[in-house]
């Protein structure tokens, strides 16, 4: 599996809004920094974020593989209801096995979002 093209396919899933069909890409039981999630989970944890801000968009600056390993450097950026434009820096590490996000490391949480979107 060429990890670069799975990566860039999930990130276009969610720049798309397509978090009912993250079952393609994450595993059911997913670790999302250290906690158990399931997909659809995973995917309302998404569309929080889409929903503070609409025009949230993940932007992909690097992408390293190791392994089962990916490592990405995001650039988030979106507009406020007061129609701000920030943008922040996103770093994640997934795990992939059979195919799947079984591991999720990141820094992207809602105190960020609602500081871009404040």
């Amino acid at each position: 599996m060429d990890l670069k093209s799975f990566y860039r396919a999930y990130l276009r899933a969610c720049n798309e809004r397509r978090f009912d069909e993250l079952g393609e890409f994450v595993a059911d039981g997913v670790v999302v920094n250290g906690e158990p999630r399931s997909v659809a989970q995973y995917g309302a944890d998404l569309r929080d974020f889409t929903d503070a801000v609409p025009d949230f968009r993940w932007d992909l600056r690097h992408l390293l593989v190791d392994g089962n390993w990916l490592s990405a450097h995001l650039w988030d950026t979106g507009t406020s209801s007061a129609g701000r434009t920030g943008t922040i820096q996103e770093f994640s590490v997934y795990r992939i096995e059979e195919g799947k996000i079984v591991e999720y490391w990141g820094d992207l949480d809602a105190s960020r979002v609602e500081r871009m979107a404040g």
